[in-house]
């Protein structure tokens, strides 16, 4: 699979860190864009540099190069995940805005009928964030919102992040087993708390 990854300034930089690590684990060709303040998110949030990100990736774009392959169509991908996607960059797509790389491969995206999924990570969201959420949606638009689910029982950090990462990871139908799926409640032993 060829997968475009955007990382904007929302906070949650980790999901989009650790979703790369487990397409680049999958096989998956990775091709990565992030937005400025991404960059600073990224450097606050997980440590990580320009440098030591794009040792992680297939490809890392500038996000002012316009004429970068993922903003064309013809460049054939698979999927587009923005992970975590800031309010701003959802209204910019939500909209047609497409004045950096990031907002120009998800137009991208759309218009080639290609699946794309919106991790958002904001609240609480206003009349403006849901009615964009609703118009993307609309367009057959993947929204997965940062809120991890607490049934599989997380002890640590990276669980609650590995059970977001596998549910976009089950949008785009790649297999993995990044958190226990729920067999209802006889699937839980009886000693767990």
């Amino acid at each position: 699979m060829r997968i475009v990854i955007g990382i904007t300034g929302a906070s949650g930089s980790i999901y989009g860190v650790r979703l790369i690590e487990v397409l680049q684990a999958a096989g998956c060709e990775t091709h990565v864009v992030v937005s400025e303040s991404g960059w600073q998110v990224l450097e606050y949030e997980c440590g990580l540099t320009k440098a030591e990100l794009a040792g992680r990736v297939g490809c890392l774009y500038d996000v002012h190069n316009i004429a970068a392959a993922i903003a064309s169509g013809s460049f054939k991908t698979d999927a587009m995940i923005i992970a975590p996607c800031s309010m701003r960059t959802l209204g910019g797509i939500a909209n047609g805005i497409a004045d950096s790389l990031l907002l120009r491969a998800a137009d991208v995206i759309l218009k080639e009928g290609r699946p794309l999924l919106l991790v958002p990570r904001e609240t609480p969201l206003n009349a403006i964030h849901l009615e964009n959420m609703l118009k993307l949606a609309r367009l057959g638009v993947k929204i997965v919102p940062a809120s991890p689910g607490f049934y599989h029982r997380p002890q640590t950090i990276p669980e609650l992040v590995d059970m977001l990462v596998g549910k976009i990871c089950d949008q785009i139908k790649l297999e993995h087993d990044l958190f226990e799926r729920w067999q209802g409640l006889g699937g839980f032993s009886a000693g767990r708390s």
